[in-house]
């Protein structure tokens, strides 16, 4: 590629780019030049429309004011001032029973009479006051006579619990007194007992040591029977007499229960033969069975034979 025209597209190229730069910073200028006057053009419209508001707020308020109306009777919020009342006396014609404008309590003399109620009220407060002070007198005055008479009682009380104390005081020293002796003759008393017991203890103990029960005297078990008799819960075991026929009685024991088996031995060799001398008779009358069978099988089979021969012939 040839420089020169290179550097000419470069030229070029630069100057479109110049070109459309400026382009658009004039119309980055137009939108600012046309933003500004589009926010002069809108303050301008409010402050008309602000203006035109004032202008009929004044007309309104000085040629069409609403008492200038054909409906304002209608709508007047004084007119229950200006209208008369719908009575001027206890005893107007218009206050008729349909009417309802005159009810109990709501009398013209109204306030005539509150205030004499109230200042007939207010003498009768000043009366219960009066009373109510009187009863605080006499409660008072009550008080006090019960408060003087409960003092006097408390002393009273409190002589009778001095005297009460006083000879509960003699009682209790009498009755230590005598508490105290009865404890010291219970401690001699113990202590007697105590030598008794000691001295019962070391008797049954040397009772205990010298008796039969712990020497294990193989007598003391022979009941009030006879010899035979024996006591269980005194018995020690066996003299050596009994140790002897008991071990004569087990031998003689052991050579019956030898001669039982022999016994049975022979006795079970016996059937065991009987047994097999049975079988074997049984085993020979089967066999002679069966011989016997042989040979009538034998002779049915020649008679059948012959009978066969007798029809071929026929």
């Amino acid at each position: 590629i040839d420089k020169d025209a290179l550097d000419v597209q470069v030229k070029e190229r630069k100057i479109q780019e110049s070109a459309e730069k400026a382009q658009h910073e004039k119309f980055a200028h137009d939108m600012k030049k046309n933003d500004k006057l589009m926010c002069l053009l809108e303050e301008r419209q409010k402050n008309e429309i602000k203006d035109l508001n004032r202008a009929l707020t004044e007309f309104h308020k000085n040629f069409q004011k609403p008492e200038t109306r054909r409906e304002f009777d209608l709508n007047d919020p004084q007119a229950l001032k200006k209208d008369r009342p719908a009575r001027v006396s206890d005893s107007d014609p218009r206050c008729t029973v349909s009417g309802m404008q005159k009810f109990m309590g709501e009398d013209l003399n109204y306030d005539q009479r509150m205030k004499f109620q109230k200042e007939q009220l207010r003498e009768w407060s000043l009366q219960q006051q009066k009373d109510w002070k009187n009863a605080l007198a006499d409660q008072k005055l009550a008080d006090d006579l019960y408060d003087k008479f409960r003092i006097e009682l408390d002393q009273k009380i409190m002589e009778e619990q001095r005297k009460q104390e006083e000879s509960r005081r003699v009682v209790c020293t009498a009755t230590k007194d005598f508490n105290r002796i009865q404890v010291a003759e219970l401690d001699h008393k113990n202590e007697l007992e105590k030598a008794q017991k000691i001295k019962d203890d070391m008797d049954e103990i040397t009772f205990l040591l010298r008796g039969d029960l712990l020497s294990e005297n193989p007598d003391q078990a022979i009941g009030p029977l006879g010899k035979h008799h024996v006591l269980v819960d005194r018995w020690k075991g066996m003299n050596q007499e009994q140790l002897i026929a008991i071990r004569q009685f087990q031998k003689e024991q052991a050579l019956e229960k030898l001669r039982v088996r022999e016994q049975e031995r022979q006795r079970d060799a016996e059937w065991d033969r009987q047994r097999l001398q049975t079988a074997r008779a049984q085993l020979l009358l089967e066999r002679q069975q069966q011989r016997q069978n042989r040979v009538q099988r034998r002779d049915l089979d020649f008679v059948n034979a012959e009978l066969s021969q007798e029809q071929k012939a026929k």
